[in-house]
This record gives structure tokens, sequence and C-alpha cells, in this order.
């Protein structure tokens, strides 16, 4: 087997592909593609914890803390304490954040819609179904 046969190397140079695709994508918006794909799930439902968070976007915890300081220090995002439980941080999209949201969600429908292109519809959701199955072997 020929190194640019392996699986393992198939797979990163897909993912940086993809992740130089999507930063390109969201430099326009003064985001990094971990900030803009942050901000995106917050988009989606915010009002929760940055644990509950981290499992969602896949960081761990050193990762996505820094994530939420710049994008805080942005005035994208704010931390309120849980009125439920006075030890927990909920996260929240401020108003700006919430603009910034709308904005990166109309970015990733062009973008994914612009990657995906040369793929057939078929091919598409074979490609994500694979792909879904290689998330699920990492878990």
């Amino acid at each position: 087997m020929k190194a640019y046969d392996c699986i393992f190397f198939q797979l990163a140079k897909a993912s940086q592909a993809g992740s130089r695709f999507w930063g390109q994508s969201v430099a326009g918006l003064h985001l990094t593609a971990v900030q803009a794909m942050v901000i995106r799930f917050l988009y989606d439902g915010d009002e929760i914890n940055s644990s509950d968070l981290g499992m969602r976007v896949s960081l761990d915890s050193a990762t996505l803390t820094g994530v939420i300081d710049r994008l805080e220090s942005a005035d994208l995002v704010e931390r309120r304490k849980n009125s439920k439980d006075r030890r927990a941080i909920q996260l929240h999209l401020t108003e700006k954040g919430r603009a910034t949201g709308q904005k990166v969600a109309r970015v990733m429908e062009k973008a994914n819609s612009e990657f995906m292109r040369s793929f057939s519809e078929g091919d598409e959701k074979e490609l994500r179904r694979l792909l879904n199955k290689v998330r699920q072997r990492s878990l």
C-alpha cells in the first residue's frame, strides 16, 4: 500500500480541505472556523452550559474555554449564572451574537452547497452516511 492510499492520510487530507474551505467561508465574518461553528451551535440553541456545548461541538474543555473567552471578548457570547443551579454557568448569545449566528447560518448553507457541488445527491448522502459512521467509531 502506498502512503497516499492509507485511510488515515486520506481522512486527514479530507479534513484539512474541509476545514480550509470552511475557514475561508467565514473569514469575512472575522471568525475562525471553530468560532463560527461554536456560534452556529449556540444559534441552534443557547442557554446551555459549556460541557453540553463541548459535547455538541466535540471540543475539549480547555479548547472550548479559550474559544468562549474570545467570543465573549467580541461581545458575541455571555456567561450567566444558571437560575436553577448557582454553581453552573450558562452560555447565551448576545444580540450581536444572535445576528452573527444568523450570518453564520447563511454562510454555512452556501458553503455546504458550494463544497458539495461536484457530488451527486446520492454521493452526498453516501458521504454523509460514511462520515457519520467514522465519527461514531471514534466515540
